[in-house]
């Protein structure tokens, strides 16, 4: 009797699915897509309505000739790849280039041994709708990407590129670094009184709110909100003064000095003792942008480590007597929607290990209109498969996201945790100061899911109780800009603006960061010279394709082809009129502009005409304007507006060469060798007259030598040893260990490496360098130390080079060994 053939995407996948199959079924892995679009050319005819030229992906070939000899063994065949329009479309690939006549097509949302054999037993017909959005997808991708690029590399430079959800994405990083740079920060300030009960020592802190006049209409705004968790008070969130009717506003340190003046000799009476109870809900199950952003907060988890490692628990892990199973279900989800099956299972083992009192109703939420429910949100696929029973078989990296999702999953079926909150108002002179406090009565949720808030107690309280006063403290606060986006952020942003679907996400971010559009400095996106002059030019020649509600409309109307309501050509003909008439005029408009020529101030070394900034190949760069007469070029760097203080020189931005951290260093390296990881500002020190920088995970600049002596404290003081290269380990960041490539010098941490990995360790200045940038010059122009010594090199010579301590004894032997000769 002929085997029946199970067709996946990936070997891992096959593995497990190969175990509950048993020896009546054969599984094989098409190992991702067989078929795309071509790489060179458009691949997709508009004139026949949108009819794509696929072909089989490079180096399938062999692979695809196996699958055809299996289908031709089996006696029925499986399409079984992810159970989303991804999926389909694979399983659809297979179909016609496989030639299969009648496969079935098995869907699982997770990969267990009874969702496996139900999906088998139940398969259905691939899925035409789900397929063809898929395909409007891949053909609408193409027609932007393929259209607009090649203006940019004529205008810009080559290897640009945009994208219909890339260049959103980049649009709104470089619209918030544009809300940054016009924000004007006001002053405000706070006056916050420590207080105790008569004749005690245990302490609490009030804050000045309001006047006493104005107290009704403040409680009158509060009282809207009754129940609801308070926000922090002015001084504490960080941002600005809250705005609300009555709440007082003070401006200046000449009104703070005059309330001050007022509160002189005052006494502080209790005015007001308010207890409540609250309630805090848990959180709802993940899905895939919460499951990025909170692995991204917690974790410090890059998207794209996330979903790797996601997609292995997905896939199955090897749990010893278990055997071979996936522990998560499906990770490419917008839903938050759980089956009752796993609902009945997750509150009977609640009320078993925490009690009947901690068993939950469940937490939904109103479908979103671009949600796609066809599967549940993230969760284990055994909730009785805890983190630390299935730990001894994971990774670190494993471990922690399953921890995260079990315990995330398990909390939102629990019932809420209930606090005792208690407020007092308290009044001196005319005005109140308001203490606020809490007592977790019940932990509900919390007692599997971390809280991240101290109980904050008040003393026994009662109005008209007179307290004793112990200090006063006013300080200064300014409002905070927006932040930038972190790749959690930016995730949220562009999943709340409807852009993007689960599977998207990751090739979103890496996308504009591989293109050089942005920046990651301390976590958050800044974009870079190439990325704002694309964001330009896009917002310009094509408002629509950056515009996030165009984009979300598009993304509206492809889920209108999944359901059925519209076929995937109409879609892309009511896009394609409009888009090539913008296209034609486009091309009219940027083949009359030239590369854009930024003058500077300073003249040609060699002609004495004046140098500007140029855009080649490989960035910006700086030559001379009587170019090709004159050819004078050198590298383009960023100069921050602060001088070197070791030599004067300006301090520019550079990056490091592997994994392009942002770093600042002296424009005279390697003369000077200064580098920092924090970010000089122009001002200088008001106490020494010293360099200020800003430190990763602080707004305010403070003075270098504060930096260095806390680097001291803790063993991370950038360190200058001759020529060495540079490195640094940023402390509480798992994905830090890296092997740095330094351009120019860099900060150093005393971070140990095995002398395996010191030796691959060289220092380089950061090129940035012009079209010409191969040539043989550029490399004299490298560090000293970059082991360039040759074993014809003289014993004399060795001696007097200074090399890093990690190749320093061979090099010594070397030496001794041609010395003996």
């Amino acid at each position: 009797m002929a085997k029946k053939l199970v067709i996946v995407e990936s070997p891992a996948k096959a593995k497990t699915i190969e175990k509950f199959l048993g020896r009546d079924f054969e599984v094989k892995a098409s190992m991702g897509h067989i078929i795309d679009l071509p790489k060179k050319g458009l691949g997709v005819n508009t004139r026949k309505d949108f009819a794509p030229q696929y072909e089989i992906i490079e180096k399938k070939g062999k692979l695809i000739d196996e699958l055809k000899a299996a289908s031709k063994r089996a006696g029925e065949v499986f399409l079984a790849p992810d159970p989303d329009r991804e999926g389909e479309f694979i399983a659809w690939s297979l179909k016609h280039t496989l030639n299969l006549k009648d496969p079935r097509r098995a869907v699982f949302n997770e990969i267990t041994k009874g969702a496996v054999q139900d999906a088998i037993k139940k398969p259905r017909e691939i899925n035409e709708d789900l397929f063809n959005a898929q395909q409007a997808r891949r053909v609408l991708d193409r027609l932007v990407g393929y259209k607009i690029s090649p203006l940019l590399w004529r205008r810009i430079q080559s290897g640009t590129s945009a994208g219909r959800v890339q260049s959103v994405a980049l649009r709104l990083v470089c619209d918030r670094e544009a809300e940054i740079r016009a924000f004007v920060p006001e002053e405000y300030w706070s006056i916050t009184a420590t207080l105790s009960k008569q004749r005690q020592k245990e302490t609490f802190e009030a804050t000045l709110i309001t006047r006493l006049k104005d107290i009704a209409e403040l409680n009158g705004d509060e009282n809207s909100t009754e129940g609801e968790e308070q926000p922090a008070p002015a001084a504490l969130n960080g941002k600005g003064p809250r705005k609300e009717k009555g709440r007082i506003k003070i401006s200046s340190k000449e009104e703070s000095d005059s309330i001050l003046s007022d509160l002189q000799g005052a006494t502080y009476t209790v005015l007001k003792v308010e207890e409540k109870e609250q309630r805090r809900q848990p959180n709802l199950p993940y899905t895939t942008s919460t499951l990025q952003q909170d692995a991204s907060v917690r974790l410090f988890f890059k998207p794209k480590k996330t979903m790797s490692a996601a997609q292995q628990l997905y896939e199955g892990i090897e749990l010893g007597a278990r055997g071979h199973q996936g522990l998560i279900t499906y990770m490419r989800t917008d839903s938050t929607r759980i089956s009752e099956e796993a609902q009945a299972k997750v509150k009977s083992y609640i009320a078993q290990e925490y009690g009947q009192p901690y068993v939950g109703q469940g937490r939904t939420a109103k479908a979103k209109a671009t949600t796609q429910d066809a599967h549940e949100a993230i969760r284990p696929t055994d909730v009785t498969l805890t983190p630390q029973a299935v730990k001894s078989h994971l990774t670190p990296d494993q471990f922690k996201l399953y921890n995260l999702i079990w315990r995330r999953f398990v909390a939102s079926f629990m019932t809420p945790a209930v606090f005792d909150t208690v407020r007092v108002d308290i009044v001196a002179a005319q005005y109140i100061f308001r203490a606020t406090g809490s007592n977790l009565k019940f932990p509900g949720f919390y007692a599997v899911w971390p809280r991240e808030e101290d109980e904050k107690l008040l003393p026994a309280l009662t109005a008209q109780e007179v307290l004793d006063l112990h200090s006063l403290k006013p300080e200064q606060h300014f409002t905070q800009p927006p932040p930038r986006y972190t790749e959690a952020s930016l995730i949220k942003e562009l999943e709340e603006q409807g852009i993007g679907r689960p599977s998207t996400y990751v090739p979103i971010i890496s996308t504009i960061q591989d293109r050089g559009y942005v920046d990651q400095e301390q976590r958050r996106f800044t974009p870079t010279w190439l990325g704002e002059t694309v964001n330009e030019v896009m917002k310009k020649h094509f408002p629509d394709i950056v515009d996030t509600s165009f984009t979300a409309e598009m993304e509206r109307k492809l889920d209108d082809v999944e359901e059925g309501r519209q076929s995937w050509t109409e879609f892309l003909h009511s896009f394609y009129g409009d888009f090539k008439a913008t296209m034609e005029k486009a091309e009219a408009e940027m083949n009359r502009v030239q590369k854009p020529v930024e003058e500077m101030d300073e003249l040609c070394p060699e002609c004495g005409r004046n140098l500007v900034i140029r855009t080649g190949r490989f960035g910006r760069f700086i030559s001379c304007s009587g170019f090709p007469e004159c050819r004078y070029r050198r590298s383009f760097m960023n100069k921050t507006g602060a001088l070197c203080p070791q030599c004067g020189g300006d301090l520019v931005e550079r990056k490091t060469r592997l994994k392009k951290r942002v770093f600042y260093g002296c424009s005279n390296y390697p003369t000077c060798n200064f580098a920092t990881w924090e970010r000089p500002v122009p001002d200088l020190c008001p106490n020494c007259g010293g360099l200020m920088v800003i430190p990763r995970g602080r707004q305010d600049p403070v003075c270098y030598t504060e930096v260095v002596a806390q680097q001291h404290s803790s063993e991370e003081k950038p360190q200058q040893d001759g020529n060495k290269s540079l490195r640094a380990t940023r402390k509480k960041t798992p994905s830090s260990t890296e092997n740095v490539e330094a351009t120019s010098t860099e900060p150093k941490t005393t971070r140990r490496t095995s002398t395996t990995t010191r030796k691959k360790v060289a220092a380089s200045t950061t090129a940035d360098e012009p079209v010409t940038a191969r040539s043989t010059k550029t490399r004299s122009s490298k560090t000293p130390t970059r082991r360039s010594t040759t074993k014809k090199t003289s014993t004399r010579t060795s001696s007097r080079k200074k090399v890093s301590a990690a190749t320093s004894k061979s090099a010594t032997g070397r030496a001794k060994t041609a010395k003996a000769k």
